[in-house]
């Protein structure tokens, strides 16, 4: 056997074919440990390269993740600069599909804000609009069923002509899915209204004149392309508005912020109390969504009052106290209490009690300004104007 020393020195007795043993011998165990070498550079390559695929993947996820909340914000503040800012980043695809189903999952966006977008009369929002309404599955539901899914998935909005869109795609979504309930989208449509109606009637404190089923079935008469409803199928529908009112969604809690954010009008203004003692206060107004709202301080998240404009008129006049008044009163009806409500120092919400609105402007520009402003806000019940004018349509068919 063939021994080499540990200093590496070859033993002079050794024949040729030993030395050439010998050194074939240390040729093939420095090829391995090159090998070896190679090997554990390849290992260290490729796991180094795996660790920053994974830190590359996490961090793309995070940015990503980033961009989608900062895009949920964008759209809540104003949803067309949202969805286009989603689109621009690659998070959204620019297709009615696709932004319905981020609509329908809804995942962080404010109800409102969906609303919004979804009753703009633009030619690409009405077919996001249909696109949304297409997720929805109402088959073998009733109508007030079908209904507490659909206005579960958005806040209805308070223009008149986005409600029509929405509620007329609702009833054709409907129709489609249960053939045969109503003769036409029209019966759908009208009885849709009356049923959101009856909610208010019924659950709404300030509403004394609670409608009964009977009454409500007459008010329903004529509307099936000139028939009527079968009485069972109506007075179902009362009962299950009696027994359970809608679930309005709630928009982060109370805090009214999104419904403040871009406000047609603000600003300081004067306004003569409602009690014995008549008098003026200063308060931050904020004109919005076809409402007045008053605050104490500008920093307060919840006004003091609230005034819906709904069938409201608004005049200049003369006060012997204070300068640049105008009033918001209801017409042909003086001695009427406007629809309004305010919170009491103890913070109960009441009713409140004006017959009138008396309010103060610092100067003639700007009660000119507020008065422009409140005039294009003003607007009439859309509900009853709306069933209105499709009641009268379904009505003058005649009956087969």
């Amino acid at each position: 056997m063939v021994l080499k020393s540990e200093d590496g020195v070859v033993p002079d007795d050794l024949t040729p074919e030993e030395k050439q043993e010998l050194e074939n011998i240390r040729r093939r165990k420095q090829e391995l440990l090159e090998d070896i070498q190679r090997l554990k550079d390849e290992i260290a390559e490729v796991t180094n390269e795996i660790e920053n695929l994974g830190s590359t993947e996490e961090r793309k996820n995070m940015q990503r993740n980033k961009q989608v909340a900062m895009g949920r914000k964008k759209f809540n503040m104003d949803p067309k600069k949202g969805i286009q800012f989603l689109i621009e980043n690659d998070l959204l695809k620019n297709t009615c599909e696709d932004i319905a189903q981020f609509l329908y999952k809804g995942e962080g966006l404010n109800k409102t804000a969906i609303g919004d977008y979804l009753g703009e009369r633009d030619e690409f929002n009405i077919e996001v609009l249909h696109a949304f309404v297409e997720l929805h599955e109402f088959t073998d539901l009733n109508l007030v069923q079908a209904l507490r899914q659909f206005l579960w998935s958005f806040r209805l909005p308070g223009e008149a002509q986005k409600i029509d869109r929405m509620m007329e795609a609702f009833a054709q979504r409907y129709c489609q899915c249960n053939p045969g309930v109503f003769q036409s989208t029209d019966t759908c449509y009208v009885l849709s209204f009356a049923i959101i109606m009856l909610n208010t009637s019924l659950h709404n404190p300030n509403v004394k004149d609670k409608p009964s089923a009977d009454r409500f079935i007459a008010m329903n008469r004529g509307i099936n392309d000139g028939g009527d409803l079968p009485e069972d199928l109506l007075r179902n529908l009362y009962e299950s508005i009696k027994n359970e009112p809608f679930k309005i969604p709630e928009d982060d809690g109370n805090d009214l912020t999104h419904t403040f954010f871009n406000p047609d009008r603000e600003g300081w203004l004067l306004k003569l109390g409602g009690g014995r003692v008549k008098t003026w206060k200063r308060r931050w107004f904020i004109l919005t969504d076809n409402c007045l709202y008053y605050f104490e301080y500008t920093t307060d998240k919840e006004p003091r009052g609230i005034i819906p404009l709904e069938n409201l008129s608004i005049r200049e006049v003369e006060d012997s106290k204070k300068p640049n008044c105008f009033e918001l009163f209801i017409p042909d009806n003086k001695d009427q209490v406007i629809k309004a409500c305010k919170t009491e120092a103890d913070g109960r919400v009441v009713e409140g009690n004006h017959t009138f609105y008396r309010i103060s402007a610092p100067t003639i520009e700007e009660k000119e300004e507020w008065i422009n402003s409140i005039k294009a806000a003003i607007s009439r019940d859309p509900f009853y104007e709306m069933l209105a004018a499709r009641k009268k349509k379904v009505s003058s068919i005649k009956r087969p």
